[in-house]
């Protein structure tokens, strides 16, 4: 399967406090039906593997991520010639389901309950104070590179700051390696979240 991004819009799962894999699995179905309402058309879901990772950034201690990707293709007429409805709208739904699940916004990549990210939205480009898109270090974190790849090695990323697109694996391949950090560990599938590697 080979995505592309005028098409596709992907969102970033994440969380390492209370039950990380509990809230994966709750917030699967929410997520599902925020996506089907929002975009007021059947889509096609995606989901990674789970991913154990390391804390990128933040205060030092925190403990180890759960982390994975949603990438969403539009059905029949969702995505026409790459184009989505209001990105900001859909933010709101992210964040409001980050909130449902005790998300509080203390500190910068501070730990969490639960992250939802928004990649990327087809073609749409946009910097506010509320959203940036395709996200700005989208290309520099191996905790969303190892789920788009593990999805499709293949699918190309949105090309930032003038960069060129430049496929998942690729992107994935090319980060440094930090000093005794860990890579990503792709977990089994178990109920809830059955995809694995």
């Amino acid at each position: 399967m080979t995505c592309r991004t005028r098409s596709s819009l992907a969102i970033a799962i994440g969380a390492n406090l209370g039950d990380p894999a509990a809230s994966f699995a709750a917030v699967r179905p929410l997520l599902a039906a925020a996506l089907e309402a929002w975009a007021v058309a059947p889509l096609q879901l995606n989901w990674s593997p789970r991913f154990r990772t390391a804390p990128v950034g933040g205060p030092p201690g925190q403990p180890p991520y759960l982390n994975a990707v949603l990438l969403v293709q539009g059905g029949a007429g969702a995505a026409r010639e790459g184009s989505w409805p209001d990105p900001v709208a859909l933010l709101e739904q992210l964040q409001q389901l980050e909130a449902r699940f005790g998300r509080e916004r203390r500190e910068h990549w501070g730990p969490r309950r639960l992250d939802l990210d928004l990649l990327w939205c087809g073609a749409i480009t946009c910097c506010s104070t509320e959203l940036v898109l395709p996200h700005p270090r989208l290309g520099e974190r191996a905790f969303v590179l190892a789920p788009l790849a593990a999805i499709d090695p293949h699918l190309l990323l949105p090309a930032v700051a003038a960069g060129r697109p430049v496929a998942a694996a690729e992107a994935l391949a090319a980060l440094p390696v930090r000093p005794g950090e860990l890579p990503p560990l792709a977990l089994a599938g178990v109920p809830g979240w059955p995809e694995g590697p």
